[in-house]
């Protein structure tokens, strides 16, 4: 298994704009972001402010003919142009997990519209969603969106529908970085 470390510090091809606390406890002021695949959970740096692991997984929660939707339009990772990006870290609450699959799905789609409300910002922003809750990190999940700078507005727009959601009233942890590449 291949693990993603996003490390804080001083150095990596992310500068880093601002990290503000959504809900509940920052992270702490770091400069720059480094991204690097791990083949294990070690800590590889003990001296930047935080490293935050996550596993690129298969995708949850969606139904075939969403996939077929969102794979038909989003754009990959590492364009030329998106030099635009957020590192979105989540913690859900013990409610949401102590759910069954088919609750939280009722919740994620039937009632909060993520997927299909996410539709209309692609291909302009991509995103990959890595898994962190069953590996001991202190967040269930890292989202990493990428965009170019006139889709910033767009960008913020899809925040705020998604963070409007019922969905998010489970979150008890978000912290939002941003990020443009580093010249």
């Amino acid at each position: 298994m291949t693990f993603t470390v996003f490390t804080g510090g001083d150095s990596g091809a992310w500068s880093i704009l601002s990290v503000a606390p959504v809900i509940g406890e920052s992270l702490m002021a770091a400069s720059h972001l480094a991204i690097a695949p791990s083949l294990s959970l070690g800590d590889t740096s003990a001296t930047t402010p935080w490293q935050l692991r996550g596993v690129a997984s298969h995708a949850r929660y969606v139904e075939r003919a969403e996939k077929i939707a969102l794979t038909s339009v989003q754009a990959g990772l590492g364009r030329n142009e998106a030099t635009r990006a957020a590192l979105i870290p989540i913690r859900k609450s013990a409610a949401w997990w102590e759910m069954t699959q088919d609750e939280r799905r009722a919740i994620f789609e039937d009632k909060s519209h993520h997927i299909a409300a996410s539709l209309k910002y692609l291909p302009a922003i991509a995103r990959q969603l890595y898994h962190c809750r069953d590996i001991g990190e202190p967040f269930d999940f890292l989202t990493w969106f990428e965009y170019a700078p006139e889709h910033a507005t767009m960008f913020e727009d899809l925040v705020g529908v998604l963070r409007a959601t019922e969905e998010w009233t489970y979150v008890e942890r978000e912290v939002d970085i941003r990020l443009a590449r580093a010249i």
